[in-house]
């Protein structure tokens, strides 16, 4: 049997409303919250998702629950946003039917984050591909743009939308995304200029000054501490788990990914700016000559920057903050503003601006995010407003946005039925008129263009004379003073004797979620939405494009004396166009509940739940889904799901899926009136019926499961007697087979052990037999030995006694030798040349013999070891030998440069590119490359030098340059002293006369002396037309400087630097060298 899961399976409480038993108020919010309590924060009226806010992050919104109900039957799984997001988009895909998604509840419920988990869903499971991605990219980064400039935190919602938004997004035939279009409705740009106790400005304010970098506010003239500005409120500007400066990196992000240039991102946070240079000019009064009031501006400073920043004369704004002109047919009049006028014209300016740049915002993405293609698409709209509010003190943007509600409420109720009667029709079931609550009549009261309130509240603000609240109060009071839904304290449906909540600046209307009242104050201001001309101008005047852009009625060469439409009447034609939008698509709803007001998990506040659920009208959903049959399902699920209640239909139908649901509901004794046959569904009446079949179900269920596990037993057993059965044989089998094998290895090894003893004795017998056959045969040799010896000793004694001890002598001498030479075989020494050990004579007339063994062993070994050697090898040992023989036992330092081999080239002159100039001027190959120092006789400090030694001559050359300082040639050389000290100092004496001998002999000094001076001998000793070179070793010695000579000495002392040598002139003939004395 193939296992489906459904809605009923697992259910905790009702998944769906439709269901529940018995329908009170009371029951329906215990369902919500035995859902809540356990995280399932989702819940059905028929096709409308009920969504709670949980205030945490579920573990329900992975990939891999969006693979779960992809391509689902929307009652197939629990109750989620997916499944809805799923059914729409299916049927937008499948079925060619432009859908929309309705998101309603009330700030803080979660209308946001339901839109972007519906958008997210979509953008998941329609098509992939690079343009695709980059459509579904776009969609979904704008809204962190929209919700930087439009969301606010509130004190019940942190990240609260203070404007409605409206979103199409296109498809084409394949269901992928082409692009979208965005409507938005009311700002509440009041927050611009003002915010309540506990709440924020929008969040672009704090975002801009938290995140910018330090080079963008100093641009935008603006500072960090949100203190010195007046329009952001200071009690609740950080907002904990709430990153501006991170939520600003998103936001630019977000705005580069949408198509926004850089050149327009800089505009837009320019305005931004402004509105905060705004806020902060403030006016002081001042009286003319007339006696009127005037105003003027305190600190122009603010007025500067802001001008600065929109391109605007300070001159042309700081007279439109001061006056106001009034244009008539043909006059033109000019009044001064007092403080209160000038400081409404400063907040009219500030709203005006920032509402008018969330509208271009709005635009500007509409651009970047429409489809490009102008054939036909399929649309699917979410609209995200705000739900029904009930505040302590409503004003006119509670009325507005009560009356889009009350909108949202009629056509949902009109489209409910409609879906419910074309269900039946479809199905061929009668269709009953149901009764239900009708708003239209709230609607009218509102809406009627002769006798509506906003009608009343245009015809006020339109009209001459003196006009204020208490006029439009009045006027309310005249007309709609019998309208059974509205009350004030003149009318006569208020009940004002005994009811002293109703106030006289006050009405209240019984709209569909109940009563509300509403304050007066500030409607007639609020419906104006008045902008002075002449601030519409010198905005107009500024060299910003976008400035231009936002105000284009301050063309001055489009001057239009026809008063602007006030904020009602363009709020109910945009309600209007909305409400025909959505009755052509099918509809799809998401009721948002907010579970507290502490925006805390687990917490279920059943007052506050109860007041959101009656002014969402969810009771009177569910009784309109529940007034004809409150369960419908398709005849195959049914059958599949509850055909083990019959054993007609147990457990393969083979006709079809209506005869066998027939045939079960007949075996089940339902009444017939309990439900009704479709064309391709079965509809239940009451709930109960169906709690009926699910009870009998589990019933079913449970007996079937007892059966299964009986069977499921049985066989267990049996298998597992027969797998025991099998599993004896086999032990016994192998047990049998050890038992023997154990016999037979017992006697084998009881027959080997007798075998051994008889073998044993037998060869002890016959080793006996031959033991004495050996002996008799030793016995009979020896007697027969001993007598042939006693006859031949007769015989030859004569011939013995001459010359028996010479050859007695040498045949030991001859047995000594033999045994030393085959001795020393054995004890030769390695072959090493310094292995100095040598076996000693056993005998003293051997030891001349042993002595010419030992050194005709050593001169043989020597011969090996030089055979091994290069050629290149043997001139290095060559030279050390040569060293050896010039130094040894003669200077100090000559000892430790024994172990250092002679490198020759420590410059590596060839290879390095710093000397390629002084390499390409000694034209013979450098036997010898080292920096040395050249003592100046003046002070004995060195200077270093390049030397370098060839075959002919020898060169000094400047280190840092590499320009050769001097070149000998070597027959030019008589000798070279050195000391005997353990120092580096060589003196190179010049031959009388020479070439060379102008400047007088060269006193160097060089760590690799011992190296430099056998290289020198060698080179004058292989020469055939030079002398050989003299090297004087001696702590004294003179050394020719030009005309004079000076005589170097060398002592040893105890320096204070340390272990260096130090050379320092005593008077004009002496340079004293001192060496540390060696420990």
């Amino acid at each position: 049997m193939e296992v489906k899961t459904s809605l009923l399976d697992n259910m905790i409480g009702v998944g769906d409303m439709v269901l529940l038993e018995p329908l009170t108020e009371d029951s329906f919010l215990d369902n919500l919250r035995n859902r809540f309590d356990h995280s399932e924060i989702y819940t059905y009226i028929g096709s409308v998702v009920i969504s709670m806010n949980p205030y945490r992050s579920l573990p329900i919104f992975t990939p891999d629950k969006v693979e779960e109900y992809r391509n689902r039957n929307f009652y197939e799984l629990s109750p989620h946003i997916y499944a809805l997001a799923d059914e729409a988009y299916r049927s937008l895909r499948d079925q060619d039917k432009d859908q929309c998604i309705l998101i309603t509840g009330e700030s803080g419920a979660g209308k946001t984050e339901a839109s972007k988990l519906v958008m997210s869903y979509v953008a998941a499971v329609c098509g992939k591909g690079q343009e695709v991605n980059k459509v579904k990219e776009q969609l979904l980064q704008s809204n962190p743009v929209l919700e930087a400039f439009g969301n606010a935190k509130t004190v019940r919602n942190d990240n609260s939308s203070r404007f409605g938004k409206y979103m199409d997004i296109e498809f084409d035939f394949k269901g992928d995304p082409l692009g979208g279009v965005i409507s938005n409705y009311l700002l509440e740009k009041s927050r611009v200029v003002k915010q309540p106790r506990g709440e924020r400005n929008f969040h672009i304010f704090y975002q801009l000054l938290s995140g910018a970098s330090d080079d963008t506010l100093k641009k935008l003239k603006l500072d960090r501490d949100f203190s010195k500005y007046n329009y952001l409120s200071l009690d609740s500007a950080a907002v904990n788990g709430l990153d501006d400066a991170a939520n600003f990196r998103t936001v630019r992000n977000a705005m580069q990914i949408v198509g926004f240039m850089e050149d327009e991102v800089q505009s837009v946070l320019e305005l931004v700016a402004a509105v905060l240079k705004l806020g902060n000019i403030e006016f002081k009064p001042e009286s003319r000559c007339n006696g009127t009031d005037e105003s003027r501006i305190k600190d122009k400073n603010d007025l500067k920057e802001m001008c600065e920043l929109l391109g605007i004369e300070q001159s042309v704004l700081e007279r439109a903050f001061s006056y106001r002109t009034v244009e008539a047919k043909l006059e033109k009049v000019s009044t001064t503003l007092n403080v209160a006028q000038a400081y409404y014209a400063r907040d009219a300016l500030a709203k005006n601006l920032y509402s008018r740049l969330f509208s271009w915002l709005v635009t500007r993405i509409n651009e970047s995010i429409k489809a490009q293609t102008k054939a036909r698409h399929k649309v699917m709209g979410v609209l995200d407003i705000y739900g029904f509010e009930i505040f302590e003190d409503n004003s006119f943007e509670q009325f507005i946005i009560n009356y889009c509600n009350e909108k949202l409420q009629q056509i949902f109720i009109e489209l409910t039925l409609r879906e419910e009667q074309e269900e039946y029709v479809r199905e061929g079931i009668e269709w009953t008129n149901i009764e239900y609550f009708n708003n239209a009549i709230i609607c009218d009261l509102i809406e009627n263009n002769q006798n509506g309130i906003l009608a009343m509240l245009d015809e006020e603000c339109l009209r001459p004379g003196t006009v204020s609240d208490e006029t439009f109060l009045d006027k309310l009071n005249t007309i709609c003073a019998e309208h059974q839904h509205f009350e004030s304290r003149l009318s006569k449906n208020s009940k004002f004797l005994n009811d002293h909540s109703l106030p006289h600046s006050c009405f209240r209307i019984q709209h569909y979620a109940g009563k509300v009242l509403y304050r007066t104050e500030g409607f007639v201001d609020k419906n104006n939405d008045l902008l002075y001309r002449d601030l519409s101008q010198a905005m107009y005047k500024a060299t910003q494009s976008l400035i231009k852009q936002l105000f284009p009625e301050g063309n001055p060469a489009k001057v239009n004396l026809k008063r602007p439409p006030t904020a009602g009447s363009q709020f109910k034609a945009s309600v209007g166009t909305l409400m025909k939008n959505l009755q052509t698509k099918n509809p799809n709803y998401i009721r948002c509940i907010k579970p507290n007001d502490k925006k805390a998990p687990h917490i279920f506040t059943d007052s506050l739940v109860r007041h959101q659920v009656r002014y969402l009208g969810l009771m009177e959903n569910v009784r309109v889904r529940r007034a004809g049959y409150a369960f419908r399902q398709p005849y195959e699920p049914c059958l599949e799901r509850y055909k083990m209640e019959s054993k007609r239909t147990w457990p393969h139908w083979k006709g079809p899926a209506r005869e066998g649901v027939e045939v079960l509901m007949a075996d089940l004794q339902v009444p017939t009136e309990e439900y009704a046959y479709g064309r391709s569904k079965i509809f239940i009446r009451n709930p109960r019926t169906l709690f009926f079949l699910e009870e009998r179900r589990k019933q079913c269920l449970e007996d079937l499961a007892t059966l299964i596990q009986k069977i499921y037993r049985g066989w267990k057993c049996r298998s597992h007697f027969l797998l025991l059965k099998e599993s004896q044989i086999v032990v016994a089998a192998w047990y049998r087979r050890y038992a023997q094998q154990k016999k037979y290895k017992q006697i084998k090894s009881a027959t080997t052990v007798v075998q051994s003893y008889t073998r044993g004795w037998q060869a002890r017998k016959l080793l006996r037999e031959l033991k004495y056959q050996k002996r008799c045969e030793e016995a009979v040799t020896t007697i027969a030995a001993f007598w042939h010896g006693t006859q031949v000793r007769r015989e030859y004694r004569k011939f013995f006694r001459a010359n028996a001890g010479k050859k007695i002598y040498d045949f030991t001498i001859q047995r000594i030798m033999q045994k030393y030479f085959l001795g020393l075989k054995n004890t030769v020494p390695s072959m090493s040349p310094i292995d100095k050990n040598w076996p000693s004579r056993p005998y003293l007339f051997l030891d001349g013999a042993h002595t010419e063994l030992r050194r005709i062993f050593h001169l043989w070994r020597c011969k090996k070891y030089r055979s091994q050697f290069t050629e290149e090898k043997k001139a290095i040992y060559e030279e050390k030998l040569e060293a050896s023989e010039i130094f040894k036992d003669k200077k100090t330092l000559y000892p430790s440069s024994v172990s250092q081999p002679f490198k020759g080239d420590y410059l590596e002159i060839s290879k390095n590119p710093k000397y390629q100039k002084l390499n390409s001027t000694v034209d013979e190959k450098v036997l010898l490359a080292d920096v040395v120092n050249k003592i100046n006789r003046a002070n004995g400090k060195g200077t270093p030098r390049i030397f370098l030694l060839t075959k002919k001559s020898v060169v000094l050359a400047d280190q840092k340059t590499g320009q050769v300082k001097a070149s000998v040639p070597l027959p030019d050389l008589s000798s070279v002293s050195v000391s005997t000290q353990n120092d580096g100092f060589f003196a190179l004496k010049l031959k009388e006369g020479s070439a060379s001998a102008t400047k007088g002999d060269f006193l160097l000094s060089s760590e690799h002396l011992i190296e430099i001076i056998t290289k020198l001998h060698r080179t004058g000793a292989t020469a055939a037309d030079r002398e050989e070179l003299n090297i004087d070793i001696s702590d004294e010695f003179l050394v020719q400087f030009k005309q004079d000579k000076v005589c170097v000495k060398f002592i040893q002392a105890a320096l204070k630097n340390g272990n260096s040598v130090s050379c320092k002139r005593k008077n004009n003939r002496l340079l004293e060298v001192s060496v540390p004395v060696m420990a």
